[in-house]
């Protein structure tokens, strides 16, 4: 009788894994697969990709157009150029699920919100599709809309011209003409069939599906709890050297770092102004159009103005540069900031990030703003400065780098070495 009850529960467990199983290799396939862009030349991987800490090692994202990955990314050559670089620094995806996270992207625009029918609140208000089994999901249906990021120009491709006119989810719109990409490859017909119950048939597949199966993919992928920090704080005293031991003294201590980088994910999962300089084309704000109001372009709230969201600091060694645009390519100038954000405000150079040059972008789009204007970002930095030497700050990037979960050093067990649509998985 044990057997026959051990062999239900065994056979039941089955059942419930085989579809989780199918729906992680479903959505890493979507993840790098390039079908998911207008112009079928970028996939989510490109800007995010495990080789480069799951972010893209560049001040402010190559988007539609470019080509390679990580350094060594272009920003495309004669028509098939680049029109402006991403705004905003492409963030890293460790540990970005419910259990840890509210809030994604650097102004929190996509948030848990119980007051809206699907539970989510986003730049598509009501018009979210229902049926998004968590933030990350959100979070993956917004790339595609972007012009610059994955659509590509409203002139270029169909879902770049609905992409313009920010019809994302209605009749022909940008996600309307994804999944009718989809839905044609039978590949891909068969894999959603295998990872959601109720899907029959290849006009059962919607955008919510894509997004939850991408969804899966990252939540699994890139959940990152065995740092040798995490080794340490579990008992094992040779996990970390004395001098980070030291480091994790003053972060907790005399450097005040954990007052915003705290709990499992090193992140308050709140919003602060440090006073970062701006560069890069900005969001549109401010009369110039050049500035970037962070979490005031979302809420509205004067307190809220050049607030970004605390960055979670897992594997932070892997994720630079660092700030929502990049602004530092070493965490030891990032640090610095923290430590004296005036000094550094009034004296950045834009050599401290690491942006892929041109004339034409150059002239528009990277610059430092007027010293009215870092004096207005300087009046809103709600933390402190602290007195920190420089054996100091060192001593705390020896704490940083033992927060690198190993398995991410070579996360090559990660990459497909092929997808449904046959489009190249490497550039």
């Amino acid at each position: 009788m044990k057997a026959i009850i051990l062999l239900s529960l065994l056979l039941s467990f089955d059942v419930y894994a085989r579809p989780q199983v199918a729906r992680y290799k479903l959505g890493q396939a979507l993840f790098f697969d390039k079908i998911l862009s207008g112009n079928k030349n970028i996939s989510c991987a490109t800007c995010h990709h495990p080789f480069t800490g799951s972010t893209d090692w560049l001040s402010l994202g190559v988007g539609e157009g470019g080509t390679g990955l990580g350094f060594s990314r272009t920003l495309g050559t004669k028509k098939n150029a680049i029109h402006e670089r991403v705004p905003r620094n492409a963030p890293h995806l460790f540990n970005l699920t419910d259990q840890y996270v509210t809030t994604v992207f650097h102004d929190g625009r996509v948030e848990v919100n119980p007051e809206y029918p699907n539970g989510f609140k986003s730049p598509a208000g009501h018009d979210l599709p229902e049926g998004l089994n968590s933030i990350l999901a959100v979070q993956a249906l917004f790339p595609p809309t972007s012009n610059t990021e994955m659509a590509g120009n409203h002139n270029e491709n169909p879902i770049g011209h609905a992409a313009t006119n920010k019809n994302w989810f209605g009749k022909n719109g940008v996600w309307d003409r994804l999944v009718k990409r989809i839905r044609n490859n039978s590949i891909y017909v068969d894999m959603f069939k295998k990872s959601f119950r109720e899907i029959k048939t290849a006009n059962d597949i919607r955008e919510v599906h894509i997004a939850n199966a991408i969804a899966t993919f990252e939540e699994k992928a890139f959940l990152s709890l065995n740092s040798p920090f995490d080794q340490f704080i579990r008992g094992d005293e040779t996990a970390i050297s004395r001098r980070a031991k030291k480091g994790y003294e003053l972060f907790k201590g005399k450097g005040q770092c954990i007052s915003c980088h705290n709990g499992t994910n090193f992140s308050d999962n709140k919003f602060h102004s440090i006073a970062l300089p701006q560069i890069g084309p900005g969001k549109g704000h401010g009369s110039n159009m050049l500035e970037d109001f962070g979490r005031f372009g979302v809420t509205g709230k004067e307190e809220d103005l050049y607030k970004f969201k605390t960055p979670i600091l897992r594997n932070i060694a892997l994720t630079g540069p660092y700030g929502h645009n990049g602004a530092y390519d070493s965490l030891k100038d990032i640090i610095k900031h923290h430590v004296d954000g005036e000094r550094m405000l009034y004296n950045y150079n834009i050599k401290m990030g690491l942006l892929k040059s041109r004339s034409d972008l150059d002239k528009t789009d990277v610059m430092c703003l007027s010293d009215e204007i870092k004096g207005k970002i300087l009046a809103t930095k709600d933390t402190v400065d602290i007195d920190l030497s420089n054996k100091e700050i060192n001593l705390i990037i020896d704490f940083l780098h033992t927060l690198t979960d190993p398995k991410f050093t070579n996360a090559s067990k990660l990459i497909p070495t092929s997808v449904p649509s046959g489009l190249p998985v490497h550039d």
